[in-house]
């Protein structure tokens, strides 16, 4: 049985100092060993490697990222209320996807809420302060400064989504104007007459995108994709729920309704029954997401699938080699820099557009 000794009376944990003094070594030879510096003699490193082994020293992991320029951190940005993060399976799918992709690093993994000014500025000086070695920022709104601020003090970031077309950030995102055109395709297909549409908030990218597919749609088909067969939601249930008695009002006819997301689509489904609508019978219902919702819906939702696990992987991955090639990057000097372009030039970041694919089920 080992026999592990602590080097001070009533269980102290053991100094950097002691280590030194039972080796006979300087403090910084042994901190040079811990960090595994090859300037170090063999026979020190041995030296200092028995004394930790005898006095079960165990390294302080801040003080050594402190000292080594890192955070071994990176935080997870979700600038929504809480009650958005818990409700919508959306972001618990991008969650499990980023950590089983950190669970193999050192990397601790920081969820962030940003619910006011208040908050994002206060995140605002604690990423300056590089408190963190990188973020992910998933839900992005237009309007969000911060993946400017994140390029202007080069912090390694990737978003989960884009702010527009013409996106400078590194980002992770799916063919949305794809997957929605497929989905509207289908149930033209199906022989609906009066396709309508609940879209997100149009101050993010991949609602308008969602909204671009259904109108390409619609177009292709020769069928008028005017404002009357439009509702303006916000990706929660109670938007979808709210847009459907809107569209219900306005064209008492529609007989289709394509949903920018599954969450919403329960939403709508509500919204029918309390008209009394059949799904599909009367109105023929499909969502965007394939997450948990659909598959729990009576009937079962028809739906455009995206990875969302794969993605928040994808996500990871991105951030995890954009750290390693950051010029100077805190705690990963060996690396290999970033290719120089003149001053403050930097290589465009990685853009990944992941496809998806209608899961047809009884809603339609």
């Amino acid at each position: 049985m080992a026999v592990v000794r602590t080097g001070r009376a009533g269980g102290a944990r053991p100094t950097l100092e002691q280590v030194a003094a039972r080796a006979g070594v300087g403090r910084g030879t042994v901190s040079r060993v811990i960090n595994g510096s090859p300037r170090v003699s063999d026979r020190t490193r041995a030296a200092v490697q028995a004394a930790v082994a005898e006095l079960g020293y165990v390294p302080n992991r801040a003080a050594r990222a402190l000292a080594a320029g890192s955070a071994d951190a990176i935080a997870l940005v979700v600038p929504e209320p809480e009650t958005r993060l818990f409700a919508e399976p959306y972001f618990s799918g991008i969650l499990r996807g980023v950590s089983a992709e950190l669970a193999d690093t050192d990397m601790q993994l920081l969820l962030t809420l940003i619910r006011s000014r208040r908050e994002r500025d206060r995140f605002a000086q604690y990423v300056t302060a590089h408190r963190v070695d990188g973020v992910l920022l998933i839900s992005v709104h237009a309007d969000d400064p911060l993946p400017d601020l994140l390029e202007r003090i080069e912090m390694p970031a990737v978003l989960n989504g884009r702010r527009s077309g013409g996106e400078t950030v590194p980002y992770v995102d799916c063919d949305n104007q794809g997957g929605a055109q497929q989905a509207v395709e289908h149930l033209i297909g199906r022989g609906r007459r009066a396709v309508a549409t609940i879209t997100g908030p149009l101050d993010m990218y991949v609602a308008q995108c969602r909204l671009e597919g259904y109108r390409e749609a619609m177009r292709a088909a020769g069928r008028e994709d005017g404002e009357r067969l439009t509702a303006h939601g916000d990706f929660t249930e109670e938007g979808g729920h709210r847009a459907m008695r809107e569209l219900l009002e306005r064209e008492p006819g529609v007989d289709a309704v394509f949903c920018a997301s599954d969450v919403m689509a329960a939403g709508a489904r509500l919204a029918l029954r309390e008209a009394g609508r059949t799904v599909p019978g009367d109105v023929a219902l499909v969502g965007f997401d394939d997450s948990a919702v659909a598959r729990h819906m009576d009937p079962p939702l028809t739906t455009v699938r995206q990875p969302i696990e794969e993605m928040g992987r994808a996500m990871a991955r991105t951030l995890l080699e954009l750290m390693a090639r950051e010029p100077g990057a805190r705690g990963r000097r060996d690396r290999p820099p970033l290719p120089a372009g003149g001053a403050g030039a930097r290589t465009p970041g990685p853009r990944l557009v992941l496809p998806t694919e209608l899961v047809r089920r009884g809603s339609s």
